[in-house]
């Protein structure tokens, strides 16, 4: 029997309630294949920094570091809730920015994918959906404005200013491109470049390296494009891509504009690889709003897990019976809050028992 450790970073808001969901489905996993989770759960984000005083706390650290995996929830508090946290000290900067930077998880997979069967869920016309909508958007996760030098002061004229600093070196920006030419391969072998090169002087060096490692790659078809362009295809043909790549901030951004078009955020697994290690976690925000009521919608949660077990634990086959199942769930008419909308007909079901379903639907499937 195999036998993995996972850390569990249930995070702020809505997190440790779509990580319970989340486990739920490992619970079956387990079940039905001859592998051992071992769970281990630690503080990160506003949650750990008022418990510990530190957002990413060394607790939280030595158990990542012994982790074969990372099952990471969202984090983040409301504005005003926010403000009670030291600016570098909240959790975007304390915790997720240090994660990523210590296992150097580079490499971003954010699936965006609508089956024409659930097309309903999207504000986009049906004609645009067409057969469906199945891409990848992968972000390059440790340079860029995100990464670079930050200072803020009051310069000789007495203003407040900030500057920020955009920084790419050559490496970063041919592993990233490596790794999407690869899935690019195992697809449809087209590739969007997204930059904005017309402005950027780091989208012309990304641009020259992607060029680069094209040649190695000649089966693939790269189409270039400007992100504010990617950005109005995305809404009027969104058929028409199936791997993008993009620098951090771009890949920020077009990610959650994924999510519009799919129709909720909660739609929005993610996959982030680095060469030693890898966390997996929803792409959205800790919904602070709504967090307690059992309503979130923990597709993202478990659709993350999904990514856990192909790419971390070599479990593929199993990790498309994770999706057929979520799939199912919302094939026989039932949906969370997010995607209910009146006079759909869509049943609406709890946090809870959206995982139940899902457990109960990869319960009866033949087993791998």
């Amino acid at each position: 029997m195999k036998q993995y450790k996972i850390a569990v970073l249930a995070g702020d808001g809505i997190g440790p309630e779509i990580t319970e969901e989340a486990i739920k489905i490992l619970k079956v996993v387990e079940e039905r294949n001859a592998v051992s989770f071992e769970l281990l759960p630690a503080l990160f984000g506003a949650c750990a920094y008022f418990a510990t005083g530190d957002a990413f706390p060394q607790a939280t650290i030595d158990i990542c570091d012994q982790a074969d995996a990372i099952l990471k929830g969202p984090i983040g508090l409301s504005h005003e809730e926010s403000k009670k946290i030291p600016v570098d000290k909240q959790p975007e900067r304390g915790a997720l920015l240090p994660l990523r930077r210590r296992y150097n998880t580079y490499a971003n997979f954010r699936p965006v994918s609508l089956p024409k069967a659930l097309a309903h869920f999207s504000p986009l016309k049906a004609e645009i959906i067409g057969e469906g909508i199945d891409l990848i958007m992968v972000r390059e996760l440790v340079g860029g404005l995100y990464f670079g030098n930050k200072e803020m002061g009051v310069n000789e004229q007495g203003l407040r200013y900030v500057r920020e600093t955009l920084e790419y070196d050559e490496l970063q920006i041919r592993r990233i491109m490596h790794q999407a030419f690869k899935l690019a391969m195992k697809r449809r072998k087209l590739l969007h470049n997204i930059h904005k090169s017309n402005v950027l002087k780091s989208s012309v060096l990304w641009n020259e390296v992607m060029e680069e490692v094209a040649r190695e790659y000649p089966e693939v078809q790269v189409v270039n494009y400007l992100v504010d362009a990617a950005a109005t295809a995305l809404c009027l043909k969104p058929t028409q891509f199936d791997v993008m790549v993009m620098e951090n901030m771009f890949g920020d951004i077009l990610s959650d504009q994924g999510g519009g078009i799919l129709g909720s955020l909660g739609l929005m697994p993610s996959a982030c690889l680095g060469d030693d290690k890898a966390y997996y976690e929803p792409s959205h925000g800790s919904a602070p709003d709504i967090a307690g009521k059992n309503i979130a919608n923990p597709y993202s949660m478990i659709g993350s897990v999904a990514m856990m077990l192909e790419m971390s634990f070599g479990m593929a086959e199993e990790a498309k019976n994770v999706w057929a199942a979520m799939q199912g769930v919302f094939g026989d008419g039932y949906s969370t809050a997010d995607l209910s909308k009146p006079g759909s007909g869509v049943k609406m079901i709890s946090t809870r028992e959206f995982g139940d379903k899902v457990a109960a639907k990869l319960r009866a499937m033949p087993k791998v």
